[in-house]
């Protein structure tokens, strides 16, 4: 098929892969423009962009679509799909109606459970036991859309959200590239009015952990905000990035260190199994204490 990519981060880029592999002609990529990075604010290309022009594929990064002149260009490449996901900007409805078959997006949940921007990060702060793709038909509402193709993954209470976000890219590539092998076989399912919940965008300001919470929930929430932008604490005068915890019993003050790498809340503890120290790399936690432990109070 004659197809339009719409991506940004990583990822975005199985996804694209997978639709190189099955041989689809992917005339364009459209993704966010360059954002500055690193110590020297380059401007850095983004990940669908690096990949696709590796791949030869023409790249466009307009700041918006809601221009005719922007529109009138996405509709002269004549497109049968345009495949989105994570594209970062809104489709007017002349985008949406511009390929001859419209446009699927790729989406990480079980819709209509976590429609909107983070649907990973918020499926482990609930305790959901699963998640998933779902490969849908775009409209004009949020995340609203008919569904194509559905498939579940379990969540493991340890899972972080970078082990969901690897885990869902590679399952997206996969079901994108299913999707439009048999698309003439596949009848789309509306969604249900039950069970529709939102995945509000991370705030950094969730970021620090409350040790009054119970132990299910600090383990849930620092797991959720691993790797960005990082759950933290206050360990004395360091300020300590936690990166993996699991929940378990354990009795002592919120926040009260009651064995190595072993944290009191408000009902049982959490072990820290992956920690950040100031200045350092992402350490087992076992590795980052060597001689240095942690204070006998987190804050």
């Amino acid at each position: 098929m004659r197809v339009v990519f719409m991506g940004t981060p990583d990822f975005s880029v199985p996804a694209l892969d997978a639709l190189v592999r099955a041989g689809h002609e992917v005339v364009c990529a459209y993704t966010q423009p360059p954002r500055p990075a690193g110590r020297g604010k380059k401007p850095r290309p983004s990940p669908v962009q690096a990949r696709a022009e590796e791949l030869g594929i023409e790249v466009r990064h307009p700041v918006s679509l809601k221009g005719e002149e922007a529109q009138a260009e996405f509709a002269a490449l004549n497109a049968e799909i345009a495949v989105v996901v994570a594209y970062g900007l809104i489709l007017p409805q002349p985008v949406l109606d511009a390929p001859a078959r419209g446009c699927l997006n790729i989406h990480a949940s079980l819709l209509p459970r976590w429609r909107g921007a983070a649907p990973i990060q918020r499926a482990i702060m609930a305790g959901d036991t699963e998640t998933g793709i779902c490969i849908m038909q775009m409209e004009a509402g949020l995340d609203t859309g008919p569904v194509l193709l559905r498939e579940a993954t379990p969540i493991a209470p340890t899972d972080t959200a970078a082990d969901l976000h690897d885990r869902l890219a590679g399952m997206g590539g996969r079901l994108i590239a299913d999707a439009l092998g048999r698309i003439d076989d596949l009848r789309p399912a509306p969604q249900p009015e039950a069970g529709v919940t939102y995945a509000a965008k991370i705030d950094k300001a969730e970021a620090r952990i409350d040790w009054t919470r119970a132990a299910a929930h600090v383990a849930r929430h620092i797991n959720a905000l691993s790797p960005f932008p990082g759950a933290w604490c206050m360990a004395g005068d360091e300020r300590l990035k936690l990166l993996r915890a699991a929940a378990g019993p354990g009795e002592g003050a919120p926040g009260a260190v009651i064995g190595a790498g072993v944290v009191a809340c408000g009902d049982g503890a959490v072990e820290l199994m992956e920690i950040q120290r100031e200045g350092k790399r992402p350490l087992p936690t076992a590795e980052a204490l060597r001689g240095r432990a942690l204070p006998d109070r987190l804050d």
